[in-house]
C-alpha cells in the first residue's frame, strides 16, 4: 500500500508570540485530518534553539525541534510580534533562507512579519500587516509593498494579518490540497461562517462601540481612508468634505454619527496611533516621530499623546522597555484607542 507523505506545517514560535494565532492554524489542519480519516497534514512547533517559548499569554509551548535541525518542512510560519528577535540573527536568518531556498514555502502571522521581514524573506514581495502595526512596519520597512487584505498568498509567502485570518488562510491550504467542499466542513465544525480569500479587507474600528469602516456610510468610509493616508502630511477636514461633494457641516455631521468622534478628533487619534506604534516599536528620536505623525514638534506630540494615552512617549517608552527587559511582553496591539490599550493582542 503506497502511503502519501503528510503536508508538514512548522510554526517558529518566538517570544511573546500571540497562543491565538497558533492555536487559530493547527486546529482547522487537526480537524481536516479528522474529517478524511487520515493524517494529511502534519505540523511542528519550532524554536530559535529548540527550547520552551512563552506567549504573550504567559503561557508555555514546548518545541518539537530546534530550527536549526528542522527538515522536511512545506510551510515555515514566523509568529512573533514587532519587536521580536533572534538570539543568533546571522544563524537563525540563514537557516530560514536555507528552507526557502531547498523548497520550503515561508510566511507569517500577525507580528511575525517583522522577524521575516528582518530577514530579508520579504523582498520582493506584497505582505499582510495587521492594521494595528501598519505605521511601525512601513517606517522600519518602506520598501516592502504591504496590503491591508486579511491574507496574502505571493507565490512561496503566505502571510496573515491575525488569528482570524490565520483560520482563513489553513482553509484556503486545506481547499488546495484536499478540496473546496473540505475546507467548508471544517470552517462549519467551527462555526466559521464566512471563509475570507484573498482580496478581502481587513476590518477596523471606528472608534464607535458597534461599527467597523465597512460597516460605516459610503462618504464616511472613504473620508476615513483619506485621513488614513494623510498621516504625515496634513489634509484639512475641509479638503476631505470637498472631496466627498459634502459641506463640512454634513461631512461633521455624519462623521460624529458613524464613529462617535468628529473628524478632527479622530484624525488627531489615527495620528497619534501611527506615533504610538513608532514610540513602541522602533528606537526613532520622538523629535522624528513627531514630524512623521505630522505634529510641528515634540512638544506637540506629547501633549497630544498624553490627552489619548495618559502619559507622555518618553513614558510609554520607557514602560515599554521595562517590560521587555524584565522578560515579560505584556504589551497590547497599538491601534485605535481612546484612553486605555486594547485587552488582546492580535
Amino acid at each position: 500500500m503506497t502511503t502519501t507523505k503528510p503536508v508538514t506545517f512548522g510554526f517558529l514560535l518566538l517570544p511573546g508570540f500571540p497562543m491565538s494565532c497558533l492555536t487559530s492554524a493547527i486546529e482547522p489542519l487537526r480537524v481536516a485530518n479528522e474529517i478524511i480519516e487520515r493524517p494529511v497534514f502534519d505540523w511542528k512547533l519550532l524554536s530559535e534553539g529548540g527550547g520552551p517559548v512563552r506567549s504573550s499569554a504567559r503561557v508555555g509551548f514546548d518545541a518539537d525541534v530546534a530550527l536549526s535541525d528542522a527538515t522536511g518542512l512545506d510551510f515555515l510560519f514566523v509568529l512573533g510580534g514587532p519587536d521580536s528577535a533572534f538570539t543568533n540573527r546571522s544563524a537563525s536568518h540563514g537557516r530560514m533562507r536555507h528552507l526557502a531556498r531547498h523548497g520550503t514555502s515561508l510566511g507569517a502571522i500577525s507580528g511575525g512579519v517583522f522577524p521575516l521581514a528582518r530577514a530579508g524573506l520579504l523582498e520582493g514581495y506584497t505582505t499582510s500587516v495587521h492594521w494595528c502595526y501598519r505605521a511601525a512596519f512601513c517606517a522600519e520597512f518602506p520598501d516592502i509593498a504591504r496590503s491591508d487584505d486579511v491574507i496574502v498568498l505571493d507565490r512561496n509567502r503566505f502571510t496573515a494579518a491575525g488569528a482570524a485570518a490565520a483560520f482563513d488562510l489553513m482553509l484556503h491550504l486545506i481547499g488546495d490540497h484536499l478540496s473546496p467542499d473540505v475546507a467548508t466542513e471544517v470552517a462549519c465544525w467551527f462555526q466559521h461562517p464566512i471563509i475570507r480569500s484573498t482580496g478581502v479587507q481587513q476590518r477596523v474600528p471606528t472608534l464607535h462601540a458597534d461599527s467597523t469602516v465597512d460597516c460605516v456610510p459610503e462618504p464616511v468610509r472613504r473620508a476615513i481612508g483619506l485621513l488614513n493616508d494623510h498621516i504625515e502630511d496634513t489634509i484639512t477636514i475641509a479638503e476631505v468634505a470637498e472631496r466627498m461633494h459634502l459641506s463640512q457641516r454634513q461631512l461633521e455631521r455624519q462623521f460624529k454619527s458613524a464613529t462617535g468622534q468628529s473628524p478632527s478628533v479622530y484624525y488627531r487619534t489615527l495620528r497619534m496611533n501611527a506615533a504610538r506604534q513608532l514610540v513602541r516599536f522602533s528606537t526613532r528620536p520622538i523629535t522624528d516621530i513627531a514630524i512623521e505623525v505630522g505634529c510641528a514638534n515634540a512638544s506637540q506630540l506629547s501633549k497630544h499623546y498624553r490627552s489619548i494615552f495618559g502619559l507622555s512617549p518618553f513614558e510609554d517608552r520607557r514602560t515599554s522597555v521595562a517590560f521587555r527587559d524584565n522578560g515579560v511582553s505584556l504589551r497590547q496591539p497599538v491601534g485605535l484607542t481612546t484612553q486605555r490599550p486594547y485587552a488582546l493582542r492580535q
